[in-house]
């Protein structure tokens, strides 16, 4: 179907290009006649910051090995390792992981009246298929969509030229159509296997499944072994540690301070610090009479877990390796709570820290947008919202990382959690 005239699209055009079965498990959102728009400087920001955010990784791989063999603190790698089994410990420091890192990475960033907040750096990101499938039809209706009509998709292409297999678990299914669309777009040399069934027959891997459910995969040692040994190509590699929201705490960590301006050159770090809020790791351990929890005035996690609501403007986060570490499931934010469910979901995060770390993070609130939505009826209505953008970046096989493509989520300006809802607007980007 041909779309655009003018740059314009209907609801009924919008719905009637969908691929049958829809993008994302049956899942809906509402539907706006242009993309979101985004100021020059604001479009170059998020668009250069795909090196850093690489290096980001890169650095914090590094960090996580010096800890693992006694050059830093031990403590570092101790935290990153609690709750993960011992093979998996053991695959992400073997020397024939050295090298592997996500090749597609996609942070959350809020749109803040003061810039980016970043809210998470996902290396499993959902929504490669829905942004490349939306790029493609504001495209074709004229809009200069960031990224291009294609870029999502060769995005991904280079991350396995000759062709590939994409991984995708029943714990991931709602994900399915939209994986299955981007491996038709990408040709014949692309296939979508279930994750549980598959058996490596050599063929590079796209790994769409979160480590967490690993049981429920027949080959995930298989994978992990002959990942570290080179014979299978797979990508992200099996490196939970990469995966937890702990590293976005440990950025401000005083104790590592000089461990990362020395790490990551200072224009990387600078960056970094102006988009990551302010976080904590939740560690139990006692504090001497005379300190202090960096920023908190507390001395103690049961002062932050009496906090009035004035004060509590904090998001609490499960950091990974577990069913409620994606999406918005294990995500709490303070001033939304009332203070004895505050108090409880705070004490109770400290209290698993032994296997299951827990940070907390300074909220930022997104600053409210207009933007035009579609009624039901093909009516357009003016939406007060908030948005989450998500751009993509992927690292070729040279280790060059482009952007791809953003999807831009509003919604309602009276959610506090911006993340894919019914009442959700998704669009692509545009400067404007």
């Amino acid at each position: 179907m041909e779309l655009g005239r003018g740059m314009e699209l209907s609801l009924s055009e919008l719905r009637n290009a969908l691929p049958e079965g829809g993008l994302f498990g049956g899942g809906e959102w509402r539907w706006s006649p242009e993309p979101f728009k985004l100021s020059a400087a604001e479009a170059k920001a998020m668009v250069e910051m795909g090196h850093s955010l690489a290096k980001f990784q890169q650095t914090c791989d590094s960090l996580y090995r010096r800890s693992a063999a006694g050059k830093l603190p031990g403590w570092v790698a101790d935290w990153l390792d609690r709750g993960k089994p011992e093979w998996l410990i053991h695959h992400q420091r073997a020397a024939g992981t050295l090298s592997q890192f996500p090749r597609v990475i996609r942070p959350d960033l809020i749109l803040t009246p003061n810039g980016f907040a970043m809210s998470e750096l996902d290396s499993v990101p959902g929504g490669i298929g829905v942004t490349a499938w939306l790029a493609k039809i504001y495209s074709d209706a004229g809009f200069e969509v960031l990224g291009g009509s294609s870029g999502m998709v060769e995005g991904f292409r280079s991350l396995m030229p000759q062709g590939g297999t994409i991984l995708v678990s029943e714990e991931s299914a709602d994900y399915r159509p939209e994986m299955q669309w981007l491996a038709n777009a990408l040709g014949m040399e692309w296939q979508v296997a279930a994750a549980e069934t598959y058996q490596p027959d050599g063929s590079p891997l796209y790994r769409f499944f979160e480590l967490f459910d690993w049981k429920s995969i027949s080959s995930a040692q298989q994978l992990a072994a002959g990942s570290a040994s080179g014979e299978i190509q797979i990508t992200p590699p099996f490196k939970p540690h990469l995966e937890d929201k702990l590293w976005l705490a440990l950025l401000w960590s005083p104790a590592l301070k000089n461990i990362w301006e020395h790490s990551l050159r200072s224009n990387h770090l600078k960056r970094l610090q102006s988009i990551v809020p302010f976080g904590w790791m939740l560690d139990p351990t006692p504090l001497p009479p005379h300190a202090a929890l960096p920023r908190l005035d507390a001395h103690a996690w049961e002062d932050v877990a009496a906090f009035s609501q004035k004060n509590r403007h904090l998001v609490l986060k499960v950091s990974g390796f577990h069913e409620t570490a994606w999406g918005s499931r294990g995500v709490f934010i303070g001033h939304d709570m009332p203070a004895a469910e505050w108090s409880e979901r705070l004490l109770g995060a400290v209290n698993q820290s032994a296997t299951q770390p827990w940070m907390l993070q300074e909220f930022r609130e997104g600053r409210r947008v207009t933007h035009p939505v579609f009624r039901e009826d093909g009516s357009v209505e003016m939406m007060q919202g908030r948005v989450r953008l998500c751009p993509y970046f992927f690292t070729d096989d040279a280790g060059a990382t482009h952007f791809g493509g953003c999807l831009a989520t509003i919604v309602p300006a009276d959610k506090k959690k911006i993340h894919g809802m019914s009442d959700g607007v998704l669009v692509p980007c545009v400067i404007g």
